[in-house]
């Protein structure tokens, strides 16, 4: 049963994947094609750590955590990077001259 399990989670991240290739494509800006593949390797990721819990526990017959801290440093740098990301990408746009994206509404005072 837990073989099942493992390979759904696993298919389930082979999906995602494509569907970050997919939304990586699609979208003209740059800012939009950051989007859906950060999503989806959040998703991924957490989908293939759920799978390696579950084999390696089912396998040594004790409950195993230590692919955990893989996705507690996959979560932690994951968003930072994308935020330097799209930071940079920012910096380039402002020293070639082109205008700044609109203000997000609804934040601030």
């Amino acid at each position: 049963m837990s073989e099942i399990i493992v390979a759904v989670l696993l298919l389930a991240s082979g999906l995602l994947a494509l569907t970050a290739g997919i939304g990586l494509v699609r979208p003209a800006d740059y800012f939009l094609r950051m989007h859906a593949p950060a999503l989806a390797y959040t998703l991924g990721s957490w989908s293939v750590t759920l799978a390696s819990v579950i084999h390696f526990s089912s396998r040594d017959g004790t409950l195993s955590l230590h692919v955990w801290l893989v996705i507690i440093v996959l979560s932690v740098t994951a968003p930072v990077t994308t935020v330097l990301l799209a930071r940079a990408a920012l910096f380039r746009g402002r020293k070639q001259g082109q205008p700044l994206p609109p203000p997000v509404m609804g934040t601030g005072p």
